[in-house]
């Protein structure tokens, strides 16, 4: 990694610092669901406070857009709602105006930071408002106050160089540590370094070994090197598939893209979710899979359903085709059993894997025996083999599933992780100062 990191930046005491994190957690009724990323920052910010530094944090929490718009999407439940005259979309509309504010502000995040760091933590109810620089003028070292929400301004998504300079204050020292966020190009996560505004700009320890560890391994990967995408679409992985074969021994392929492939080379796969637009693409892959003498794993077997389970985790009515035998009125689902072992038996013989994307809907226990499986094969090679996930849905099934302690590295970041995967410069990460 060429990026300079908050161990680089020497005296910190007195110094007034401006770090990035991703409080970005899951809420309900107020309380926090899972701490993760709380608890991924803690490292770099009593890095922070144990050095003297007067430390200022930033984060967003969800995409609080209808506080600023008109075009809100409304649920399936809010349709109904309209379409029987029971109220109005515009109603709808201005209960979320007050709700959003509510429901995706920072303060429970400030209440538990402040449990975890000892009593040095205050709150602002703002950004950039009076609240904010009253509380960070009264910051003393060893303190820290956490910003309310930055996409409470529109400002933040849209990179106005007057927010980042207000963002900014009196800080002279800036810390990115928020990799989930990384791949945005926003006021916050890019724009006021680019700008200028903040000259010192170095990464965090979670960021830091999110690109030791992941960078490293897709630069420089021992071999076998395997690389498994799921997931819903093909359209979500293009760039990413194409780069990986480049890299990569094997490609495993499962979820709701891997009906485009079984389509592309063939196979009837009835009424599973399928990319048209994309056969062609997943030809070319398979071709090029063959051309560059990598292995390129489909499923054999697949469970299917007659329709997509409602609720998701309800019952279903689950049977096990084999692909070259897949009726045309079912739906697949998941992995079937003998791909579950093709998958696991490929797995063994890795000396590296990353991991992106379930096998099947694993919210439904019927249908998450395929990412069961593929979690369980990662976990027996662990300690010989270097396991990578990569965020999103495949970290919230392998910690769900009691397997987080049996992987060598869960990225905090979904999409960041992707687009890293797909070879791109993350901009929150290209703004950091290089190392000499």
């Amino acid at each position: 990694m060429n990026k300079k990191s908050v161990k680089d930046l020497g005296d910190l005491k007195g110094k007034k610092v401006l770090v990035r994190c991703d409080f970005n957690v899951p809420m309900k009724d107020g309380v926090i669901t899972d701490e993760n990323r709380i608890m991924g920052a803690l490292p770099t910010i009593q890095y922070l406070l144990d050095a003297g530094a007067i430390v200022t944090l930033c984060s967003h929490m969800g995409k609080p857009h209808s506080i600023f718009s008109d075009e809100v999407k409304l649920n399936k439940k809010d349709k109904q709602k309209v379409a029987s005259g029971e109220t109005t979309a515009e109603a709808i509309i201005e209960k979320a105006r007050k709700d959003e504010p509510r429901k995706l502000t920072l303060a429970p995040v400030a209440a538990r930071l402040n449990e975890l760091l000892g009593g040095k933590v205050t709150f602002a109810k703002d950004v950039i408002g009076p609240d904010a620089t009253a509380k960070r003028d009264a910051c003393k070292e060893g303190e820290a106050v956490l910003l309310e929400n930055l996409r409470f301004h529109w400002e933040e998504e849209a990179r106005d160089e007057g927010f980042c300079k207000a963002l900014a204050y009196d800080a002279t020292v800036y810390v990115n540590d928020a990799f989930g966020t990384a791949h945005r190009s926003h006021a916050s996560t890019a724009a006021i370094v680019e700008y200028g505004i903040i000259k010192t700009a170095v990464c965090g320890f979670l960021i830091e070994k999110e690109l030791t560890v992941m960078q490293d391994t897709l630069d420089n990967p021992p071999h076998p090197f395997i690389a498994i995408l799921g997931g819903a679409k093909v359209a979500d992985k293009l760039n990413v598939i194409s780069n990986l074969l480049e890299k990569c021994d094997c490609l495993i392929i499962g979820g709701g893209m891997a009906y485009t492939f079984l389509k592309a080379k063939g196979y009837e796969v009835g009424t599973s979710l399928m990319d048209e637009e994309k056969l062609d693409y997943c030809a070319q892959m398979i071709q090029k899979a063959a051309d560059t003498g990598k292995e390129l794993l489909l499923p054999i077997d697949t469970v299917a359903t007659s329709s997509f389970p409602d609720p998701i985790d309800g019952p279903v009515d689950a049977a096990t085709y084999d692909v070259d035998n897949f009726p045309a009125d079912k739906m697949g689902m998941d992995i079937g059993e003998k791909t579950r072992k093709l998958y696991a038996d490929k797995i063994a013989t890795a000396k590296a894997v990353i991991w992106n994307g379930p096998m099947g809907v694993f919210e439904n226990p019927e249908l998450a025996k395929g990412t069961v499986a593929v979690a369980q094969a990662l976990a027996d090679v662990y300690g010989k083999c270097t396991t990578i996930i990569g965020g999103g849905d495949s970290a919230a099934a392998i910690q769900q599933l009691g397997f987080a302690d049996k992987v060598t590295h869960i990225s905090t970041g979904g999409g960041a992780s992707l687009e890293l995967f797909e070879g791109k410069v993350l901009p929150g990460i290209a703004c950091l100062n290089d190392k000499d």
